[in-house]
């Protein structure tokens, strides 16, 4: 099947979707080629709006499939709603317009920053300095000897690993929309990218869906959900302090793996979220 006819370009969504971020699998199933066994299996869970949620599992669990569903990059059977809206029925570039992913190899093109920025040219140079700003990379563009219509090289090698990450997040930032994918984003950065990733996220994706996968779990255990795939299933699916009381469990099973001291850490993470969460009036100081 060619995925670019799978919907009539007449099918399009409103132009404010999606305003609310509210995620349902259906009865979602996903295989890469049609004579194999599913990779996704019988997917069913709601992820609310304004949501964050990390993905977790053992290699081969499921999680990138995931994400694949999501962005229609194979077929699938059952349903994806996002909104109200089964994204099957709509045009693809209409779908992956409206969903923002940071992956974990961060994508630039050759072309100039702006472009990479905005690819469409949608936006005035105000907010893409803005959005630069944010990421603090504005003094680091300013230098380039074309700010904005300076050329980035094939990859953005140019740039350092972090620096490509900021662009992709500051690409985020200016297309604003209300479900933000994070595919192990800080993975491959050092600790201060990571924090400032970290930071801004929280900050300018507040009030977004946002759906983490991740492979080391202290970037998920402070998520309102946490959702355990193993061989395509959802095996749980709650708060990361919730699974922790079940010594049975996956999540449990995969904390305590990490060694007793990191364990400690990422159980205390969990703990404290939770309560913040409960009793967000006591933590308003902080």
């Amino acid at each position: 099947m060619n995925l670019l006819l799978k919907a009539p370009p007449e099918k399009k969504p409103p132009k404010t979707w999606p305003d609310k971020g509210e995620i349902r699998f259906v009865n979602l199933f996903l295989r890469y080629f049609p004579d194999e066994p599913p990779v996704l299996k019988n997917l069913n869970f709601t992820i609310l709006p304004l949501e964050k949620v990390g993905i977790v599992g053992r290699t081969g669990a499921g999680k990138s499939s995931l994400i694949s569903a999501l962005f229609q990059l194979t077929d699938t059977e059952g349903s994806i709603i996002i909104d109200n809206l089964d994204i099957n029925q709509l045009g693809l570039h209409d779908l992956r317009s409206k969903v923002s992913i940071i992956p974990q190899e961060p994508v630039l093109f050759s072309g100039t920053m702006r472009k990479n920025l905005d690819p469409f040219d949608e936006y005035g140079d105000d907010l893409l300095w803005k959005a630069l700003e944010e990421v603090e990379l504005k003094e680091a563009v300013s230098d380039l000897v074309s700010g904005l219509n300076s050329k980035m090289s094939e990859g953005g090698t140019n740039f350092s690993v972090g620096q490509r990450q900021l662009v992709c997040l500051a690409r985020a930032i200016i297309r604003n929309n209300k479900i933000l994918v994070l595919d192990e984003a800080t993975a491959n950065v050092d600790p201060q990218t990571d924090a400032l990733i970290q930071h801004t996220i929280r900050k300018k994706f507040a009030n977004c869906t946002v759906l983490t996968i991740a492979h080391r779990l202290h970037t998920v255990m402070d998520s309102d959900k946490v959702l355990v795939m193993d061989a395509g299933t959802m095996v749980e699916f709650d708060h990361p302090h919730i699974l922790l009381q079940n010594e049975s469990g996956f999540l449990y099973g995969m904390v305590q793996q990490t060694g007793k001291a990191m364990a400690e850490v990422l159980t205390r993470v969990a703990k404290q979220s939770y309560r913040k969460l409960q009793s967000p009036e006591d933590f308003l100081e902080e």
